[in-house]
């Protein structure tokens, strides 16, 4: 019994022990975290400007990691400050932005000491561009001409004005002034812009010593569009470096006898009508000849493929105009780009073609293109008389082998109906014209004659060229026909030179066409 109570008194002891050195580890606990949460509530009432927030302490760390970086390649001053306040906790200040331009006032409308109410008018953006220039060319030592497209209501409705001045390049000699005067080559065609050639003649020549310089032209509204103001536009039109320019080409017989200026090509054109063109055209202009093709979105790339043979043989000249779509003018501004052909090529041909892809010229058999133009030579420029074409109507054949044969081949009814007035197209001696048209040019120095026929004319295929399908739609076997209330008759004078064509072709540049598709 003694002995258990012993016991009992011991075990009481350890326990004590033991509660005692848990309350010293206990007791170091709660200091520490009465500590702690009086740190807290003393951080309440310190500045921000003083605390370290998780983000400070990520800048610390990247600071401290890229040190060794920063010692290779020190940083600006203002940069070694701004971290030094970041590891001290400090953001510094940053520095003063700009101050942000006032918006200009608005006028308002006021009362007068009359007691009228005085309106106000405030006008935003613009209705069109000044002036848009395509290209700008020498026409000799003194003149130049600039191509482009202006406001057509300011052309309408006011009468804005230009100016040129040619810059030296040296800045010993002075510039040169002079007041331009406009042509409106299109007759009123235009739609939101309007066609303008400037023509520039300076009262002595310019660049004469070949030293360089620049044509500026000054556009002026003139009081056009907003009678307050008086809007000029300094446009560099024209940058010649010194040594660039060959005076020789002003009087050195031309390069080619004959260059065609296309109009702008748009659609889905059919490869094979393309085709049948060139190959047509390329053996009556002969191998001194050129063609200019402007792509307006009709050059896809199987039309790509018919034109790229003439491309390398040299005749073709292809030129994407597609950007023109921005600005609204008449029929994929087709006057601008006549225009820019006439004056871009001024001087590299004896005469120059006017007409579309989908007209054929045609020269009586004892005749040739040079015989032609050697008895118009006298004039300035000669229009030429149209063969209007069904581009339904076809001959039959035995067989059904018309699918075989070419568009000029088969389509061999021509449209006789009498009184009316049809469209015709031309050509000129290029040194001799100021501007120009589609269908004639009336800016001319010299004769015009409409006196052709009898010794050349164009068929004319209308609609063949964007039809990408057969175009024979009735098969007939009759030479004559009231066809929808228009009279026709049988003509195969383009038929019967066709074999010729398909043999030219094939020599120029073998079988790469032979598979051209519609």
């Amino acid at each position: 019994m003694g002995k258990e109570r012993e016991k009992e008194r011991a075990e009481k002891k350890m326990s004590l022990k033991v509660m005692w050195s848990c309350a010293a580890e206990l007791k170091f606990f709660l200091i520490l975290l009465l500590t702690l949460c009086g740190l807290a509530t003393l951080m309440q009432f310190v500045p921000t400007r003083f605390t370290i927030s998780t983000s400070d302490l990520r800048v610390c760390i990247s600071k401290l990691i890229s040190e060794e970086s920063q010692n290779q390649n020190p940083p600006p001053t203002h940069e070694r400050e701004a971290s030094s306040l970041l590891k001290l906790g400090l953001a510094p200040s940053p520095l003063p932005s700009p101050p942000t331009p006032s918006p200009p006032s608005v006028p308002q409308d006021r009362m007068l000491d009359n007691g009228v109410l005085k309106r106000v008018f405030n006008p935003y953006g613009a209705a069109a561009y000044s002036f848009v220039t395509m290209g700008t060319y020498r026409g000799g030592l003194n003149t130049f001409a600039i191509v482009g497209l202006a406001s057509k209501p300011l052309h309408l409705y006011a009468n804005p004005t230009y100016q040129c001045e040619w810059v030296p390049e040296l800045n010993s000699t002075k510039p040169i002034s002079t007041v331009a005067y406009k042509i409106l080559p299109d007759w009123g065609y235009g739609r939101v812009y309007t066609v303008v050639v400037v023509n520039c003649t300076f009262s002595e020549p310019v660049n004469a010593d070949n030293s360089g310089g620049k044509l500026v032209l000054y556009a002026s509204t003139s009081g056009g569009g907003d009678r307050d103001f008086n809007v000029t536009d300094r446009i560099e039109a024209l940058t010649e470096v010194p040594g660039s320019l060959d005076a020789s080409l002003f009087t050195s017989p031309p390069k080619y006898d004959y260059l065609y200026c296309g109009s702008s090509l748009y659609g889905t054109l059919s490869p094979q009508r393309v085709r049948e063109w060139l190959a047509y055209h390329v053996r009556l202009f002969g191998p001194r000849s050129h063609f200019v093709i402007h792509d307006a979105g009709g050059v896809h790339e199987e039309v790509m493929e018919v034109l790229k043979p003439w491309m390398e043989l040299g005749y073709v000249t292809l030129q994407d105009i597609r950007d023109q779509e921005r600005f609204d003018g008449y029929y994929h501004n087709q006057f601008m780009v006549v225009n820019d052909c006439l004056f871009r090529h001024k001087f590299m041909a004896k005469w120059m073609f006017f007409f579309d892809v989908d007209e054929y010229l045609y020269m009586p058999r004892k005749s040739t293109i040079k015989s032609v133009l050697d008895s118009l030579s006298d004039y300035t420029q000669f229009t030429i008389e149209q063969m209007p074409m069904n581009s339904k109507l076809c001959l039959a054949e035995e067989g059904g082998r018309h699918y075989r044969r070419w568009g000029f081949e088969k389509l061999v009814y021509r449209d006789v109906k009498r009184g009316i007035r049809r469209d015709r197209k031309y050509a000129v001696q290029p040194r001799n014209v100021y501007g120009t048209g589609v269908h004639m040019s009336q800016n001319v120095a010299g004769k015009t004659t409409h006196k052709t026929e009898g010794r050349i004319k164009y068929f004319h295929y209308h609609g063949t060229i964007a039809n990408r399908r057969e175009p024979c739609r009735n098969l007939l076997n009759v030479t004559e026909i009231t066809f929808e209330k228009t009279p026709y008759v049988l003509d195969t004078t383009m038929r019967d030179i066709a074999g010729t064509i398909k043999k030219f072709e094939l020599k120029m540049i073998g079988t790469r066409l032979q598979k051209t598709r519609q």
